[in-house]
């Protein structure tokens, strides 16, 4: 599994659903210089894990819009998949009412890219080409700061869902720091004391607590 942290985020280039419409060239470099960008992959429409997470986007989504945060996720389904899951009812088990885009990585480059593709193409003993794994999308989650560095990634198995609410604490984390200088210790969140890095600071920091 790659490390992106302190990386450029992978460019892309790929077809989307945004806000109900089709859209045929998206990219995560909109974004760059004027947002950040919460990016998640899930691993298929029309499941049950994966409706959840995207309506807890949603449904937060103004959290993130009010830290200057824009919310994309991604599964390696196409558009016409994501758009047909969108017109089904959230009591049916569809996303109807998700407006944050959804891209389409048809051709699994994204999530490769990403490193978060279960599986991969090999060739067999007669060179033949052949699948190993789903090839779908693990949960991985990838917070990308304004200039499109990679500063927090989480990449969790199918079954286990994701907290929406330490997406937003690693948003706030990110912020204080690049607004304060600040560290940011173990389960901090906004409004708590943070840190200066040095050995001082670390020591008064622990002091209080004891």
């Amino acid at each position: 599994m790659s490390v992106l942290v302190g990386k450029p985020a992978p460019s892309f280039n790929a077809k989307a659903v945004v806000n109900g419409q089709v859209v045929d060239a998206f990219s995560l470099d909109q974004y760059r210089g004027k947002q950040y960008v919460i990016f998640f992959f899930y691993p298929k429409d029309f499941t049950f894990v994966c409706p959840t997470e995207l309506h807890a986007f949603q449904d937060h989504l103004a959290e993130f819009e009010k830290r200057n945060v824009a919310v994309v996720g991604c599964s390696t389904d196409t558009e016409m998949s994501h758009w047909g899951w969108l017109q089904v009812p959230r009591a049916k088990g569809g996303i109807e009412g998700v407006t944050y885009p959804l891209v389409a990585d048809t051709n699994k480059t994204i999530s490769a890219a990403y490193d978060v593709l279960v599986g991969n193409y090999d060739l067999d003993e007669f060179g033949e080409l052949y699948a190993e794994g789903e090839l779908i999308a693990y949960r991985g989650l990838f917070l990308i700061d304004k200039d499109g560095i990679v500063q927090h990634q989480l990449v969790n198995n199918l079954p286990l869902g994701r907290s929406i609410k330490e997406a937003v604490r690693m948003v706030d984390a990110l912020q204080h720091f690049e607004e304060n200088g600040e560290v940011c210790p173990m389960d901090w969140e906004l409004g708590d004391e943070a840190m200066h890095a040095n050995h001082e600071s670390t020591a008064a920091y622990l002091a209080k607590g004891s």
